[in-house]
């Protein structure tokens, strides 16, 4: 993958919702732009990840399987100033 991650979120053995949670939270300390590399082995953060996307400003560029370990980078959509 050539993503380079600005962060990287090991969320593997969390049962969800916590992936999400936890990525949302460190998304929230990294600039527009920047990349978070998010490890999961939870089976249903496919799905959560894929929605949160859905309906939020950030992006998914990459997302993959390796094994029992799921990868999503997450590039930080620009949020408007509240």
């Amino acid at each position: 993958m050539a993503l380079q991650p600005d962060d990287v979120l090991d969320a593997r053995g969390l049962p969800c919702p916590l992936p999400l949670l936890k990525a949302k939270q460190a998304l929230s300390r990294l600039s527009a732009g920047q990349v978070l590399e998010v490890l999961s082995t939870d089976g249903g953060s496919w799905r959560d990840f894929e929605t949160f996307i859905d309906q939020s400003a950030h992006e998914m560029p990459a997302r993959e399987e390796r094994g029992d370990v799921y990868h999503y980078w997450l590039r930080k959509g620009g949020e408007p100033e509240a």
